[in-house]
């Protein structure tokens, strides 16, 4: 039996335990608006490793731990492989950290037929790095609360800013995600085209 989507199991679940999405929310520290998404299919579901969402909806859902990823993982898997190119104003950010004499090299490799695929490659790699500190950041609860208050914003805003960042993907990452998060922690990367390896040195 193949498993459902996760909006759907997720709508069952919430209507067999008549709880709310706002409660399911509020259990989860996530926007009504998130789970509401989430559950109308609007959202493309968390990575099935986001246990920072779904063992709190595991939780509060009565669940096992592994069937919202498991839901996750194969609704990922049959999404159509991404065809768009990163946002150029994302590349112009992430080139600018490349050393200038690779950078034009790699211009004339990303002109060439699998020149996308080798753009995804290293934004998706630029990406992980970033996602992998804003993860451990959204341990520190009370950092974030503290920083909340400093800069003027509620504690869920802060938190949505951040989850929000961890659904980034290559080709849905935005300017001010690279503003905000990848530049102020990736000081320069380099590529061997060759054999892909990459060199990331972080600040």
């Amino acid at each position: 039996k193949n498993p459902v989507k996760v909006g759907q199991l997720v709508r069952r679940r919430l209507r067999e335990l008549k709880r709310t999405p706002r409660e399911l929310a509020e259990a989860v520290q996530v926007s009504e608006d998130y789970i509401v998404d989430l559950v109308a299919g609007r959202r493309r579901p968390p990575a099935p490793g986001r246990i920072d969402l779904y063992a709190p909806m595991a939780r509060f859902l009565r669940l096992h731990r592994n069937d919202l990823p498991t839901c996750a993982r194969v609704e990922r898997s049959a999404e159509p492989a991404a065809r768009r190119r990163p946002d150029p104003g994302v590349w112009k950010l992430l080139f600018e950290l490349c050393e200038p004499g690779k950078a034009r090299l790699l211009a004339r490799q990303l002109a060439k037929p699998d020149g996308a695929a080798l753009e995804h490659l290293i934004v998706g790699r630029l990406l992980e790095v970033a996602q992998g500190f804003v993860s451990r950041r959204l341990e520190d609860e009370v950092g974030m609360r503290v920083a909340a208050t400093r800069e003027g914003r509620s504690y869920l805003d802060m938190r949505m800013r951040l989850l929000e960042f961890l659904d980034a993907s290559p080709d849905s990452i935005t300017v001010a995600d690279c503003e905000d998060f990848v530049r102020n922690r990736i000081v320069f990367w380099d590529i061997d085209l060759d054999t892909r390896a990459m060199r990331i040195v972080l600040r």
